[in-house]
């Protein structure tokens, strides 16, 4: 079972990447030190509701995305949804192609 930390760890790092920053960027814009960056991404510090929204501000970010869980590839209702947007996109493509050919060949 993964916890709430290892979580918070993943995000944080993930979208700390995600903005290009390094942990002494993101430390240094959230006026913490980049120690307690590294402590928090590796699971040894968690930090108070505060800082968090402080975190997820200088990252740009709802403070609630820093403990969203990402779904499992192999969850029967995971893959039926990812089935069902490669079917939506299909449609969509197949539908604009012939609205195009249609417009073309007026």
């Amino acid at each position: 079972m993964i916890g709430i930390r290892d979580i918070l760890a993943a995000n944080l790092k993930e979208f700390r990447r995600k903005k290009g920053m390094t942990q002494e960027e993101l430390a240094e814009k959230a006026n913490v030190s980049t120690h307690y960056i590294a402590m928090i991404e590796t699971c040894k510090k968690y930090p108070k509701p505060k800082m968090l929204e402080h975190i997820a501000q200088t990252l740009e970010i709802e403070p609630y995305k820093l403990f969203r869980v990402v779904s499992d590839p192999n969850d029967p209702f995971e893959r039926l949804h990812q089935a069902i947007i490669t079917d939506m996109k299909q449609v969509i493509n197949e539908a604009v192609e012939k609205a195009v050919n249609f417009k073309l060949n007026q």
